[in-house]
């Protein structure tokens, strides 16, 4: 097939998923008529699936040039060429990129010289700070969890432009983060192991949003759920949520399915993984694939066998063996036949971010330098417009 058939038979799927994100039809008309992105190039690192699409022909309306890259491990190649095969857009990367690939497709990204940032997990900040080219850049977005921690944490203090964490919004925490990531962790649970949830025993890394909806879904489906999280207050709050709570060891043996949702790195270590019964199942759908020690277990086996695209068994030193989800990465995304988050969710998320990278361009005056929570206003005005989709289709 050739790349401009690609292209057509991409933009059929793309064109589907753009006709159910309503949030941003509404807005892309807006932008096509101000155009508050004239002149300016939009650097992007973000996964690269259909719904992104969506996103960044809803930016390019708004006037912007775009240059882009996706993330490790789930970018995906039809969406690529088509998104290439448009006017004013540049998007680096494949599926099958190694991790030095993508760290040059980020420095691909930087040298086409953006003056805004649309990022996820903080690659393209980083690579500025680390550059020292960070008075080219007027403000950005951050999409996760993950980037939002390595901006306040890594990064403090180094990033002179505003940046708006798209994460911190509430909309975002629950109508992405617990539902939608809670959702599509379960659905590509069972699509990618075949393996049934009621009555299984699943360890889960995390209550935070992302944590809570993983546990909640599994729950919902029969699944019998522990939390693990070293936060004394977000422990309490899935026990009174019903949920069994410990350590890691406390659940080592007792355990199923082991599921991180943390953002941070080293939650589930090798010494945890050796504890495991035969056969245990090991995955990841936090936005790094640190948060498993999958270099220190795959060091360590004795031999791996692959048991499909997005599957490995793993045999230990002591006789016994664990699963592997997508080798540690985010296996909603990087998993066979990814769909990630539902079309309704990223609407909003998308949403979210087109306003605020509207917000850094028509009034930067009004945001102090580095990471910051979504403006009120724009959360509100996009409950509002939520509510009023909602209420047209009841």
């Amino acid at each position: 097939m050739t790349a401009s058939e690609i292209a057509t038979q991409d933009n059929s799927r793309v064109e589907w998923i753009r006709s159910r994100m309503a949030l941003l039809a509404d807005v892309r008309q807006e932008l096509a008529r101000t155009r508050p992105f004239a002149g300016h190039r939009i650097g992007m690192s973000l996964h690269v699936e259909p719904k992104t699409a969506v996103l960044v022909e809803t930016l390019a309306a708004g006037g912007a040039e775009l240059i882009g890259t996706g993330n490790f491990g789930s970018t995906q190649d039809d969406v690529v060429e088509y998104l290439n095969s448009l006017p004013g857009i540049t998007i680096h990367g494949r599926r099958d990129d190694t991790l030095a690939q993508h760290e040059a497709n980020i420095a691909a990204v930087l040298d086409g010289a953006p003056d805004i940032i649309l990022d996820n997990g903080a690659d393209l900040v980083a690579g500025l700070v680390a550059r020292g080219t960070t008075d080219t850049v007027i403000g950005g977005t951050e999409e996760t969890t993950s980037g939002g921690d390595r901006l306040r944490g890594e990064l403090a203090g180094a990033v002179p432009f505003p940046v708006i964490v798209i994460n911190d919004s509430l909309l975002k925490a629950i109508g992405e983060n617990k539902h939608a990531v809670g959702q599509s962790a379960v659905e590509s649970f069972m699509r990618i192991t075949n393996a049934m949830v009621p009555g299984r025993r699943f360890v889960v890394f995390g209550y935070g949003w992302c944590g809570r909806g993983v546990a909640q879904y599994l729950r919902a489906l029969g699944g019998r759920v522990a939390v693990v999280d070293t936060d004394e207050l977000k422990a309490f709050e899935a026990a009174l949520d019903g949920f069994r709570v410990g350590g890691a060891a406390d659940f080592a043996a007792w355990g199923d399915v082991f599921i991180t949702a943390t953002g941070r790195p080293g939650v589930l270590p090798y010494e945890i993984i050796e504890q495991m019964h035969d056969g245990a199942i090991i995955g990841n759908v936090g936005h790094f694939p640190w948060e498993i020690d999958v270099e220190t277990l795959r060091a360590r086996a004795t031999s791996t066998t692959s048991l499909g695209s997005a599957l490995d068994r793993i045999d230990l030193p002591h006789g016994g063996h664990v699963i592997l989800l997508a080798n540690g990465r985010m296996f909603n995304l990087a998993g066979t036949a990814p769909k990630g988050n539902s079309i309704e969710s990223m609407d909003l998320g998308f949403l979210l971010q087109t306003l605020s990278l509207v917000r850094v361009v028509t009034d930067r005056s009004a945001l102090s330098p580095g990471p910051q929570p979504v403006p009120d206003d724009i959360d509100r005005t996009i409950a509002r417009r939520i509510l009023a989709v909602l209420d047209s289709s009841s």
